[in-house]
Formats: C-alpha cells, structure tokens, sequence
C-alpha cells in the first residue's frame, strides 16, 4: 500500500518513537520513590483479587472482602520483607565466625598477583575487600536502607487500602469499556490472568528450588543451609539474573568448610537444580502466559532494575506484560508485532509443523541414497 503524501517516513516514526521512550524512561526514573511502591502495590492487588471474587461468591459481605483482600496484600508484603530483612541479618552475623578463613584467602591471592608481578600495594588494596569487616559494613548499608524506605511503606500501605476499595469496580468499569474498546478490556482481562499464573507458578516452583538447594547444602554440610535455600527462594522471582545471586553466598561458605570439592559440587548441584525448574518445568506451565522471549526477559530485568530499582528487577516480568498489553496487545493493529516479543502458541505450532517436515525430507533424502533400486549400474543415483 503507497504511503500517504502527509505521512512521516518510517524512519522518522522509529527515531521519534524511541526519543518518546526515552524521556519516558528518564522521568519514570526520576520519580521512582514513588513509582516503584505504586508499581508493586498494584502487582499485590492483581494477585489478590481473587480472594474478593472467592469470598463474596460465598455471600461474604463487600465491606469485609475489602479487608479480607487488604490482610492477604499485607501479609504477603510483610512476608517478603521480614524474610529479606532475616536473611541479610543472618548472613551479616555469620561473617565474623569465618574471619580467620578470609583473612588466609586474602594472603593466598595476594601471593599469587605477587608472584605474577603484581605490586604488594596494589595486590593489598585488591584483597582488602576481602576482609569480612568489609563486607560487613557493605551488607550493614543495604540493610539500613531496607529500613529507611519507610516512606515507601506509607506509600504503598495507603494504595492497598485505596486500590482494595477502588478495585470493587473494576467489573463495573471494564464493563463500560467494552463498549468502545473492547480489545483494551480483552488485553487488560488476559493480563491479569497471567500475571497470577505467572506469580503463583513462580511461587510455587521457587518453594520447590529453594527446598532442594537447602537440603543439597545440608547434605554436604554448608553452614546455614536453610538461609540459603530461602535466598534462592526469594532470588527465583529475578530471571536470568537471581540465580548468579542465590549461588554467590554457598560458594563462599561451602568453600570455607570444604573446599573445591565442596565448591564444585554446589556450582553442579545449583546448576541443574536451576536447568530443571527455570529452563524446563516454568516455560512448559508459564509459557503461553508469558510469552516473552529469554532475550526480552534477560532485558526487561536490566532495563527495569534501572528504571526503579531492585523492585524493578523483582517485577520485571509483570511490568513489561503490562507494556505489552497497553502497546500491542490492545491495539489491534499492532498485534502482528507479538511474535516478535517472544513464541506464541501459534508460533510454536508453526515451528513444530516446520521441524517435523524437515525431518521428513531428511528421513526422505536418506532412504533414497541408500536404496540400491536409485542407484545406476556405475553408482551413481539414477
């Protein structure tokens, strides 16, 4: 189809497009102290609507289904908090019994850089950072800023009482929409289902690996084992990314005890403990309701992180669905595009019947070069 004389070159649609989301970007950075709790409290809301929906079906009066949905959102965030803040405590305990084992660490790579010709200066001034006291204060810092984000707690207390009374009419409201904008409210609908299928199978899958780490690690005699197993836990929820977090405690401390056999074993153990439930078991569950690419989900964690922090990196799956369903999804001329994001069931169909011919060809191929009947009398297909 011509291009219309007063429309802008594609080209200039892509650059203007990009400049737009860039400037977004940046302000959503700039207010993300107040971005980010709005963010996660919408997150909670979605994932505890169905209490409401459960309870009132069952004659439960709307006033109270409001508090009921209000109690499972706060229980669920104070959960997650006192689990982050007992783990970070524990491991910052831990240090100061292990002292004498970083302290031989630290004389051991300083003689290997000498040996290579490194300065003693600069080899002191790199296996300094490994001194617990260090790492103490490093870990000391982060758990004092879990503990100043107070203002974020107000924020985001006082939206899950606001977003648990507004979401009563939700119904009502998606009801109205369909009206005008049907795809909009099909788009939102299927958003919201994904984003508790994908919460709830990570959940679940993440109790299941964090189980499995923590009873390998007891196994092999790793201190503090159940903390962890409920730092891979809380780390499942980071694609891509979480495990390298999850694996970096173990390592230190399974060295300490036991060496490089002890070493190896947690790397080995975490990692096909890791291949199982995030690169096997969650695509099959979780896949059509995602359906975002390992590129895009590798990206949307950075990107997110970026944009409002470490909660980013936490929701970074359910923010860009929800981009993906303001963008693409609702807008019925852009829905080509979601195959680009990541395989569909289509997608997948097509590339099935796609594989499955190719082998026949080959299958094919290979049966006629090896029959006698197609060959000719000098050897060669007749």
């Amino acid at each position: 189809m011509p291009r219309m004389s007063g429309a802008l070159p594609r080209g200039v649609v892509i650059l203007v497009g990009l400049a737009a989301a860039t400037l977004v970007s940046i302000g959503l950075s700039g207010i993300r102290s107040i971005f980010a709790p709005v963010l996660l409290t919408l997150i909670l809301t979605i994932c505890a609507h169905p209490v409401r929906s459960y309870v009132q079906k069952r004659g439960v009066p709307q006033g109270l289904a409001t508090g009921l949905v209000i109690a499972v959102m706060f229980a669920l965030l104070a959960g997650f908090t006192l689990t982050v803040i007992i783990a970070v405590g524990q491991f910052v305990g831990m240090l100061p019994h292990y002292a004498s084992q970083f302290e031989q660490i630290g004389q051991d790579i300083s003689a290997g850089l000498g040996a290579l010709g490194i300065g003693h200066d600069q080899a002191a001034a790199l296996t300094a950072t490994i001194d617990p006291r260090n790492v103490m204060t490093l870990l000391a810092g982060a758990l004092g800023g879990v503990f100043s984000i107070s203002g974020a707690l107000v924020i985001v207390l006082t939206m899950m009482i606001l977003m648990s009374a507004d979401a009563v009419y939700i119904p009502t409201i998606l009801h109205q929409l369909g009206a005008r904008a049907p795809h909009l409210v099909t788009a939102l609908t299927e958003y919201a289902s994904n984003v508790r299928r994908y919460m709830v199978v990570t959940t679940v899958l993440g109790v299941a690996q964090g189980a499995l780490n923590a009873l390998s690690l007891w196994i092999l005699n790793v201190p503090a084992a159940l903390l962890w197993g409920l730092l891979a836990f809380l780390c499942s929820f980071i694609p891509n990314v979480g495990y390298f977090f999850a694996i970096i405690p173990p390592l230190v401390f399974g060295f300490l005890v036991g060496g490089w056999p002890t070493l190896i074993a947690v790397i080995i153990i975490y990692g096909v403990i890791n291949a199982v439930v995030q690169s096997v078991i969650q695509p099959r569950v979780v896949g059509q309701a995602v359906s975002l690419s390992q590129t895009i989900t590798f990206f949307s964690v950075l990107f997110w992180a970026v944009i409002i922090g470490p909660i980013g990196a936490i929701l970074a799956i359910p923010l860009t669905l929800l981009g993906k369903a303001l963008l693409i999804d609702a807008d019925p001329q852009t829905r080509f595009w979601r195959p680009t994001l990541g395989p569909t069931g289509e997608t997948r169909s097509i590339k099935k019947l796609s594989d499955l011919e190719s082998k026949h060809s080959r299958q094919a191929a290979h049966r006629a070069s090896s029959d006698p009947d197609t060959q000719s009398p000098e050897g060669h297909p007749a």
